[in-house]
């Protein structure tokens, strides 16, 4: 039967894929619920967001009355240009990966499930930093029940593995198996691609399924003789295919390729703001998406500015020189904008 939605639930389920803030999300998911069309047709989609709703609730609520205490945080607020989520099976190396790309002091060790929760860190790229949060490993045989609440904010994830320990590749279908029965779907296709990534049709239009780019992290090359040709047997076997990069978290090796790549292949732009009188700060830039708007800019700085603007002055190399633009104006790569509001 069709679910004949409204454009009021339609507005409330694209802005519940876009938020975040768990408080956030719990107000559109109970606007969700009240502009649902009640009848047969979404039985189903009435009791998931029910059930979402009551998940949330608690989790505002944290622990009950003489309970136990809160241990540490499993998602954190997405910060920097973007939150990236290092996922993988056991023993992939990804913690020593995580504190080789951001100098955390995060525990490592030749042993699996060193990572017990997540561990957030910050991964430089020329003038931005990307956040990156090393989780715990996926197996059948450790589950992490919070797992979709960690990725959830997550603009995209890299997903490791070592192709030098033993079961590796059944353990990597194993992570993409366990988060797909989650709604958690790792894509190969990323926003900055010229290509639209397709979703599975019975992913179209469910507004709970996870949908991250996926870059597969091939760790450990300096002990393998011919990469390439193994990362080749590797999506043959296991039918994995992902844009990857072979690199060693021990040695360095390759690891300078990730930041660059992750920059464009999200289409993320950096956008520098000058007061009116005084000379542009070129040293914290904020960071949008491709075809992002003066709008976009303005909301970062401030939600009043955003509101009350009138125009921007914008300065782009050989195009622009200070020239008055609106809101919707979309901006590029090295932009220079000032606000007046």
């Amino acid at each position: 039967m069709p679910a004949n939605l409204t454009p009021e639930y339609k507005t409330a389920e694209a802005a519940f894929k876009r938020a975040s803030e768990p408080k956030d999300r719990l107000e559109l998911l109970r606007t969700m619920l009240r502009a649902l069309p009640k009848h047969k047709g979404t039985d189903h989609l009435q009791a998931e967001i029910k059930t979402r709703i009551k998940e949330l609730t608690e989790e505002l609520a944290g622990p009950k009355k003489g309970g136990a205490r809160r241990g540490p945080p499993t998602s954190f607020r997405a910060e920097g240009a973007a939150q990236l989520a290092l996922i993988g099976p056991p023993n992939s190396g990804k913690s020593t990966l995580h504190a080789r790309l951001t100098g955390s002091h995060a525990q490592t060790g030749e042993y699996p499930f060193t990572t017990l929760f997540a561990q957030p860190g910050m991964m430089p790229y020329q003038d931005i930093h990307f956040q990156l949060i090393d989780l715990p490993p996926i197996s059948a045989e450790h589950p992490i029940p919070w797992i979709g609440n960690a990725l959830q904010p997550a603009d995209a994830c890299l997903l490791v593995v070592d192709l030098c320990e033993a079961g590796c590749m059944e353990r990597a279908v194993a992570v993409r198996d366990i988060l797909a029965e989650r709604k958690i779907v790792l894509s190969a296709g990323w926003p900055g691609d010229s290509a639209a990534p397709r979703l599975a049709a019975e992913h179209q239009g469910d507004p709970f399924t996870i949908h991250l780019p996926t870059l597969l992290i091939v760790n450990k090359t300096d002990l393998v003789n011919d990469p390439k040709t193994e990362i080749g047997i590797f999506e043959d076997l296991t039918d994995l295919r992902y844009p990857w990069f072979a690199v060693s978290a021990t040695t360095g090796e390759g690891l300078d390729q990730i930041g660059p790549w992750i920059f464009t292949r999200l289409g993320i732009i950096r956008v520098y703001s000058k007061a009116p009188g005084k000379p542009p700060d070129m040293e914290r830039p904020y960071t949008i998406r491709r075809a992002g708007t003066v709008h976009d800019v303005a909301e970062l700085v401030h939600r009043d500015i955003a509101e009350s603007l009138k125009f921007a002055r914008l300065w782009r190399t050989g195009v622009y020189e200070g020239q008055h633009v609106g809101g919707e104006h979309t901006l590029v790569d090295g932009d220079v904008v000032e606000l007046h509001a």
